[in-house]
Order: structure tokens, then C-alpha cells, then sequence
């Protein structure tokens, strides 16, 4: 296994661990609970940001810039179903 495929192990694995501390934060039963998993999801997603900047910085994550025009569409979709 190359480095890249690695980090990209790492980036799934944190995104699926983010995911299970957002619904123990929203399902906890007590304030305690709560921020027990608040805490760790804050941490594990300066972790999956690291690990996404990372892969970033090498090309391993490629990103390209939206047009003006599909932005300015979807802000009007999202406007007029206010």
C-alpha cells in the first residue's frame, strides 16, 4: 500500500468516524453524553481536516472551483423555496 492510498484509508475511516460521533452528539440521552461526543467529533474532524490538507498539498485530492453561474442557480433554488 502507496501513501496515498494510506491517506485515503485514514480520510474514509475519520469521515465514517465523524459520522458516528454526529449521531451519538445528536441521540445522547444526557448533557454528559452530549458533550463527551461533541468533544470527540470537534476532535476527529481536526483530524480528517488535517488529513484532507494534506493529501491536498500532494495532489492526492483534487478539487476544482465551481462556476459562478451553479452557484448563483443554486443560491436562487434554495432562496424561493423560503
Amino acid at each position: 500500500m502507496n501513501d496515498r492510498d494510506l491517506m485515503e484509508c485514514l480520510l474514509i475511516i475519520s469521515k465514517a468516524e465523524a459520522g458516528l460521533c454526529l449521531h451519538g452528539t445528536i441521540e445522547s440521552a444526557t448533557s454528559d453524553v452530549h458533550s463527551t461526543f461533541n468533544d470527540v467529533l470537534c476532535e476527529v474532524l481536526k483530524v480528517q481536516n488535517e488529513i484532507y490538507n494534506k493529501m491536498s498539498s500532494k495532489g492526492w485530492y483534487p478539487t476544482e472551483q465551481a462556476e459562478q453561474e451553479k452557484i448563483s442557480k443554486v443560491k436562487q433554488k434554495f432562496l424561493a423555496q423560503q
